[in-house]
């Protein structure tokens, strides 16, 4: 009898377990945790002063992860060694390796990085905050970084700032930025914004820098950097600001104004950019074939290089191809005698920067060796002549072929006896392929490329030739307009595009809706080896005014221009570009569609957009985007006014056609109001 109750007692246990571990396991089981992580205690304690320790231990309520905490988290002043930051079951422990700096409040900012490891529900923006001092700085600053050539938000780029103790204007090329590490450093997350913690109210300065080498300094020229022409000091007030108080995961009950405490500035923009490299260096030689080298420099010059031959006579041996800034400059060998040898060494003289950083005459000798050389050139001219004699003997057996049994056909209808065709009875390429005689190859004529077979009135159609031409004769170019059945000539001008070398732009007055035809006869076009040009004909369709629209902007700025005025599309390229100093830009023959704008303030008169120099002070041009959309119709005219300055430079590109888009926002995946939707279906 006791066995037989035991039994039951053991039996009754099981059944409960296995509803238990049942119940756990079933798919509606407790509901999902939606909590965010809690911080239960720290060591030292949150806002702690006169702390010794560099050991921080963070300990949650629950089981927690740090996402990617190597960009996410922050530790301000910077960490020369990088601290050691881990994550285990309900703790986060942060080993600061540098030695503590004495009256210094420090903040480790994780950002948004902190969630809980099962659901991933996000703690939020969270910045532990000691002092080594007897007090806390609870000064903040915020704003964005930009990219200033198209003002895109720049990402995870390093802001840092420097104490100045002096009510005097501090120059950009403040010594600070290139020899000490930044006092206080932020970095931007997907919208360009920063926020710096923990500042007293002392005077600062503030910097942007795409720090490579981790110096958390101006170390590499090539690092991307940003600056603030003035200085600030922080302060804040009480401000109030909205909350939406939720009923659930889709409908809120109220708005309710929360009071905080609100730190200024708030929107300091830093607009960065690569600085123009000053240092000059020469690069590097390519001689790719024969008939040409090329030498590189690190940045530009006024003057091309000097070159002296060493083993050839270098007097008017070269047409030589330099592109605008002459840090790239290609030299054609005119003299077979030359450009045969495989390798021409040269004495090279030219404006470089000297162990002081000052511009000098340096002088270099350099051996540029061929690519290819002269036997290898002829094997690849042999090969080349070997393949076309086997195609066309090739040929020469499939015509004979074909002529015999034309022969034949001839003779079964006519019943006579087959007999040979007469050569003089066939044509010219026939009758040769049908002799033993080999031509010559065919002659290897000049690639004219051409661009713009359908234009706007407003456009000019190109040649491009990747030689140098020694001879461009225009009386054997003729330009016609098409009239009904008949060609009229019209005049037209050919004139080489400034530093694109090898490029010709073709002028004429177009007529909106009218056709027109360029006829090219054989050797227009001679190159500096002796190719000419094959014949070819060229039909360019101009397309009806009444296919177009037109704009008008009208640029309310605090200044005249010079303004360079660009009408851009969804991919934020130029389509169009107008040059204005009268605070009006017009754009004719614009095609329907969807554009913006962009202007930029031409402070040198170039034409063209210039970055910074921090050496000199000098802030990029102003650059702005009109901050919406221009919907252009056919046959419509637009006006539109735009101030530059009437929108903060952080808001005015476009979202669509910002490329650096914000990343999602961290919240909780409300998977209990999921689940509860989806048991009502």
């Amino acid at each position: 009898m006791k066995v037989k109750g035991a039994h039951i007692v053991v039996v009754m246990v099981v059944a409960m377990l296995i509803a238990a571990c049942a119940n756990i396991g079933s798919p509606d089981g407790g509901p999902f945790d939606e909590t965010p992580p809690v911080i239960v205690r720290t060591s030292p304690q949150f806002m702690a002063t006169n702390v010794s320790t560099r050991k921080v231990v963070l300990e949650f309520d629950e089981n927690i992860r740090i996402d990617n905490a190597v960009e996410k988290v922050v530790v301000s002043p910077p960490q020369i060694e990088a601290p050691e930051i881990t994550a285990s079951g309900h703790r986060i422990t942060v080993e600061l390796i540098d030695s503590l700096k004495p009256q210094t409040t420090y903040t480790i900012d994780f950002a948004d990085a902190i969630e809980d490891n099962n659901e991933g529900n996000p703690m939020g923006d969270y910045a532990f905050i000691f002092s080594t001092a007897d007090s806390i700085d609870t000064m903040q600053v915020s704003g964005y970084v930009l990219d200033a050539s198209n003002l895109e938000p720049i990402k995870g780029i390093m802001v840092g700032l420097y104490v100045h103790d002096s009510l005097d204007y501090i120059p950009a090329a403040d010594s600070s930025f290139t020899s000490m590490p930044f006092e206080r450093i932020s970095r931007t997350d997907s919208r360009g914004h920063f926020v710096i913690k923990g500042l007293a109210r002392k005077q600062y300065k503030l910097y942007a820098l795409q720090d490579q080498d981790q110096s958390f300094s101006f170390s590499q020229k090539s690092e991307m950097i940003g600056y603030t022409d003035n200085l600030f000091v922080p302060y804040c007030k009480p401000d109030l600001r909205p909350d939406t108080v939720w009923h659930d995961s889709i409908h809120y009950d109220s708005i309710v104004m929360r009071p905080y405490t609100h730190f200024f500035p708030d929107d300091i923009t830093l607009l960065a950019f690569n600085p123009p490299t000053s240092e000059r260096y020469f690069l590097k030689a390519e001689r790719p074939n024969l008939r040409q080298f090329t030498l590189y420099f690190t940045s530009k010059a006024d003057t091309l290089p000097v070159i002296e031959g060493l083993n050839f006579d270098a007097t008017d041996a070269f047409v030589i191809w330099a592109n605008a800034t002459n840090d790239t400059v290609t030299y054609w060998l005119r003299d077979s005698l030359v450009y045969n040898l495989d390798t021409l060494s040269i004495s090279l003289q030219f404006s470089g920067t000297d162990t002081l950083g000052q511009l000098t005459l340096i002088t270099d000798t350099l051996d540029l060796v061929s690519k290819i050389s002269r036997e290898r050139q002829a094997q690849l001219l042999q090969r080349e002549y070997d393949e076309w004699l086997k195609e066309y003997r090739d040929r020469q057996k499939s015509e004979r072929r074909r002529v015999k049994a034309e022969s034949r056909r001839d003779a079964k209808r006519d019943n006579n006896d087959e007999s040979e065709t007469s050569i003089d009875s066939l044509d010219a390429e026939t009758a040769l392929l049908l002799s033993d005689s080999i031509p010559p190859m065919p002659e290897d004529f000049l690639e004219v490329m051409f661009s713009g077979t359908t234009l706007d009135p407003d456009a000019n159609p190109q040649f491009k030739i990747d030689v140098p031409v020694v001879v461009l004769d225009t009386s054997r170019i003729h330009f016609y307009q098409m009239s009904d059945s008949l060609l009229l000539p019209r005049p037209y001008i050919i004139r080489q595009v400034n530093n694109l070398p090898g490029s010709y732009y073709f002028f004429a007055e177009w007529e909106p809706d009218s056709v027109y035809e360029i006829s090219v006869d054989t050797s227009a076009f001679v190159s500096l080896y002796g190719k000419r040009n094959e014949a070819f004909t060229q039909t360019i369709r101009v397309r009806g005014e009444n296919t177009y629209g037109y704009i008008r902007i009208g640029i309310d700025y605090r200044e005249r221009g010079p303004f360079v005025v660009q009408l851009i599309n969804t991919a934020d390229k130029p389509v169009k570009t107008v040059y204005t100093s009268d605070n009006v830009a017009e754009f004719f023959y614009v095609q329907p569609g969807t554009y913006y704008l962009r202007l930029f303030v031409d402070q040198n008169d170039n034409r063209q957009w210039d970055p910074g120099d921090l050496d000199y002070g000098m802030q990029p041009e102003p650059l702005y985007y009109f901050p919406g959309a221009l919907t252009v119709r056919a046959g419509w005219d637009l006006s539109q006014d735009w101030n530059p300055l009437a929108a903060p430079i952080y808001r005015q590109k476009p979202e669509k056609i910002t490329k650096q888009k914000p990343d999602k926002e961290k919240t909780i995946k409300n998977r209990n109001a999921e689940r509860e939707k989806n048991k009502r279906k």
